[in-house]
């Protein structure tokens, strides 16, 4: 097949970049598209959907690529990728941005901090900010500013029809509502339109307790931000400690819990804030302190580069029961790799502000998006990492609020699809149904057009 009326740069199994182009973040995922469309502005995007559907191509859109179930990339067709499309618009005066869907979270937090601005958004900075935008995107401004749709003012988006629309508040508006958690399933967003929150410098990083005490810390820290301002958040985790600097030697390989804080409030009060989380235990580990925004955003990338095995599996959490803190110790003890970990990242503070009918994101009742993931650089390791998380899950599920954040899905099924929307699932069907009737867009956390 002739690919000439494509325009980007169209790489195919035959170029020598070609394997390159399709490596993603999760090594556990092996597609080989037929063509990859690397897009360099609007019309390059128009012309592959245009492109794909005249001649019946399967399309899967890229951004970041870090989608753990590999759906940046589709078996024999065509993949939109997007992350040439860098551009970046801050103004400072309404404290908004206008971001490309190329860039990743890391390129967003360069550009807004210049200005003392920060979009809320994510905890690795190497995340396509189209992926995770348009689930729901969690991070660690969740608690203060909301989640990153909470923030979205308006999307350029490129149908199935190849048709480029504006949806926001007022203009296809029930377009704009799918869009705010509704993933991938009706079109190309190719920019995004952010308010910003002032957010310069902040007071964080993690801090640890001995495995043997995870319970004690798992009540402190659920009692402790239960009544928090908004401007304290904090994400829980079982980890083992990576064996290299700046973690001290004598806790290398150990298997903790702890806590990555992020205090936003006024510096000066800091350390009065810090006062009875320090006195509790006290921490084995203490790397809590003022910090650049994107620094604490970009934390944890070297430990997690692209091209390792992953396997996630997720779940939402309303309340820590005592036979639930039981359960995640169990496994949050015997993790089996130095990168596997789990974490539960909270979703209430500013994310309460929001009804659940607002947008697509439809949990505004859960307290944590808990995430389970096996990871790890060696393929021969993949079994047992996901096994591990299988049984994790498995053993929580009683426990959790049923549904999933999409973002952390693997490819489970339509039923666990539904039960991501909850009550919102058909009212998705029907702007499916209006803006790509045909599932056009499928490789996704798929919404079945009627």
């Amino acid at each position: 097949m002739s690919y000439q009326d494509l325009s980007g740069e169209v790489i195919t199994p035959k170029d020598t970049n070609y394997e390159n182009a399709r490596a993603i973040y999760n090594a556990m995922i092996d597609k080989k598209p037929a063509v990859i469309v690397k897009c360099k502005n609007d019309q390059d995007v128009v012309n592959a959907v245009n492109y794909a559907r005249d001649h019946n191509i399967e399309v899967s859109i890229r951004s970041g690529g870090h989608n753990g179930a590999g759906l940046a990339l589709v078996d024999d067709g065509l993949v939109i990728d997007l992350s040439g499309m860098k551009g970046i618009t801050i103004n400072a005066a309404t404290k908004t941005a206008t971001i490309q869907s190329g860039n990743t979270l890391n390129d967003v937090d360069a550009a807004t901090h210049e200005y003392g601005l920060a979009l809320p958004s994510g905890i690795i900075g190497t995340t396509g900010i189209g992926g995770i935008t348009l689930g729901g995107g969690i991070g660690y401004l969740s608690r203060k500013g909301g989640l990153t749709i909470d923030n979205l003012l308006e999307c350029k988006v490129v149908l199935a029809s190849g048709e480029l629309v504006t949806a926001n508040k007022d203009e296809n508006a029930d377009l704009f509502w799918a869009l705010r958690g509704g993933g991938g399933n009706f079109g190309v967003v190719i920019s995004f339109k952010f308010k910003l929150i002032e957010i310069k410098n902040v007071y964080a990083g993690p801090m640890f307790w001995p495995i043997e005490r995870a319970k004690e810390a798992m009540m402190f820290y659920d009692n402790l931000t239960k009544n928090a301002s908004n401007d304290l958040y904090g994400f829980f985790a079982f980890l083992i400690v990576p064996p290299a600097e700046p973690f001290p030697e004598h806790l290398w390989n150990k298997n903790v819990c702890g806590v990555v804080w992020n205090y936003t409030g006024p510096i000066e009060k800091a350390d009065e804030v810090f006062k009875p989380i320090r006195e509790f235990g006290p921490p084995i580990l203490d790397f809590v302190g003022e910090i650049p925004m994107p620094a604490l955003n970009g934390m944890f990338d070297a430990l997690y580069p692209p091209g390792m095995q992953w396997y996630w599996r997720a779940h939402y959490i309303k309340e820590l029961t005592p036979k639930s803190i039981e359960v995640n110790i169990q496994h949050g003890s015997k993790i089996p790799t130095m990168h596997t970990t789990t974490h539960l990242y909270p979703v209430d503070g500013a994310c309460h502000d929001v009804s659940n009918s607002e947008t697509a994101w439809a949990n505004r009742d859960a307290r944590w998006a808990q995430v389970i993931v096996g990871v790890d650089p060696d393929p021969e390791n993949a079994e047992k990492v996901t096994n591990w998380c299988k049984n994790y899950f498995d053993d929580l599920t009683p426990y959790a609020m049923g549904g999933a954040y999409v973002n952390f899905m693997m490819n489970e099924g339509q039923e666990r699809i539904k039960a991501a929307y909850k009550g919102n699932y058909e009212r998705l069907v029907e702007v499916k149904t209006k803006y790509d009737p045909t599932n056009f867009f499928h490789v996704n956390q798929n919404i079945k057009p009627n």
